[in-house]
């Protein structure tokens, strides 16, 4: 993915050096997609639950302290606002020529160790998450080490992808999508629920797809082999990968996000189609 020396985002709120605070307790929508504590916290990631509590007091410290920010912290800082500010225009665009609509985008909030936000507290074992109430996205710097060498999603464009998944959060809430979607899991059962939370996270991936098409067609900034990366990132983000690879019995009701074969596919088809119209998940009797 070619991004060096390109604009960044003027949505960025940095936290790494100073902790942040949030108020009042919200729904965290998403996590980029679950072995001792690594294993709390892969699993954290990528089924967007705060899994902190199953960890004792030395460890919620050991990773809720900061640090010091590493050249790879800043990297990664750049990279996520380069990537941010390509999503503000792809779906201002997108929102404009196909909705008649403005787009009000996102806040990303950038923190390492931990945070706060008005869906509870943020951590390494949180994972990126978007926060409805804030209309913001958290997101540690640390994320995408774990992301290349825990879970084997390799290459720029797979991290780019997390972010753009994370972003498709906030345009579903811009749609209205998000709010009315968690008001009727509110009401129902754990199995409609997690049945139409993966629905939600199927449509993020179908956008992301289509934030990919868009930035190949607005800033050429695809590189061969990059949807490729995308691809593998949601395959090893499966909830019957996760669950496999954390030697777990794969219990398809209890899936949140989707299968490794729909999360591709649906990625895919945001990529062929390019449509907001082509991503709805909820009417369609095959996800």
């Amino acid at each position: 993915m070619k991004w060096r020396g390109r604009r960044g985002s003027g949505n960025i709120i940095d936290r790494r050096r100073a902790g942040g605070r949030g108020r009042g307790r919200g729904v965290a929508v998403g996590g980029a997609g679950g072995f001792g504590l690594l294993a709390i916290v892969v699993v954290g990631y990528f089924l967007g639950v705060d899994l902190t509590p199953l960890l004792d007091d030395g460890q919620m410290q050991a990773g809720g302290g900061g640090g010091e920010i590493t050249a790879a912290d800043e990297e990664a800082a750049q990279f996520v606002s380069v990537t941010l500010a390509d999503t503000e225009e792809i779906w201002a665009d997108i929102f404009a020529n196909e909705l008649g609509q403005s787009y009000d985008p996102a806040e990303l909030v950038l923190f390492k160790g931990a945070t706060q936000s008005a869906c509870g507290g943020a951590s390494a074992a949180t994972g990126p998450f978007y926060c409805p109430p804030e209309e913001r996205i958290f997101l540690d710097t640390g994320f995408f080490t774990t992301l290349e060498r825990q879970l084997g999603a390799r290459g720029d464009f797979a991290a780019a992808y997390v972010v753009a998944h994370e972003v498709a959060h906030h345009v579903q809430n811009e749609l209205g999508v998000l709010g009315e979607i968690n008001a009727v899991r509110r009401q129902s059962d754990e199995a409609t629920s997690n049945a139409l939370s993966v629905r939600i996270e199927l449509q993020a991936d179908c956008f992301s797809g289509i934030w990919a098409r868009s930035a190949e067609a607005m800033f050429g900034s695809l590189e061969p082999g990059d949807i490729e990366e995308a691809m593998n990132a949601a395959a090893r983000i499966g909830d019957d990968t996760l669950q496999r690879e954390a030697g777990r019995t794969v219990r398809p009701d209890s899936f949140t996000h989707g299968t490794s074969e729909q999360r591709q596919r649906w990625f895919a088809t945001g990529y062929r189609e390019a449509s907001i119209a082509a991503c709805d998940t909820f009417a369609a009797d095959r996800i």
